[in-house]
């Protein structure tokens, strides 16, 4: 499983969860936020796939409780990988 792979599951994941996911360039950075109380989370397709998928895996482990659902073995391990990441205000 690549990277790219493990990113769109995380994605996946976050649009189950009701976030409202939008792609597009933004000149470097991206992540969750909430706007009028509904959770969005930014691609910037100008970035890397490794820094997006880092930093999507921030907000599921933020957003989501992974330990009560199925996740294929390398989403989990990406997902511990930043588990000790900060909040989201």
């Amino acid at each position: 499983m690549d990277t790219r792979e493990i990113f769109e599951d995380l994605v996946a994941l976050l649009e189950q969860d009701g976030v409202d996911v939008r792609r597009q360039a933004m000149g470097g950075g991206g992540g969750f936020c909430r706007i009028k109380g509904k959770g969005v989370f930014f691609v910037d397709t100008e970035c890397s796939i490794l820094e997006m998928t880092a930093i999507c895996s921030r907000a599921v482990n933020e957003l989501i409780d992974i330990e009560s659902i199925y996740l294929r073995p390398q989403v989990r391990l990406y997902l511990e990988k930043y588990s000790d990441t900060p909040s989201f205000p």
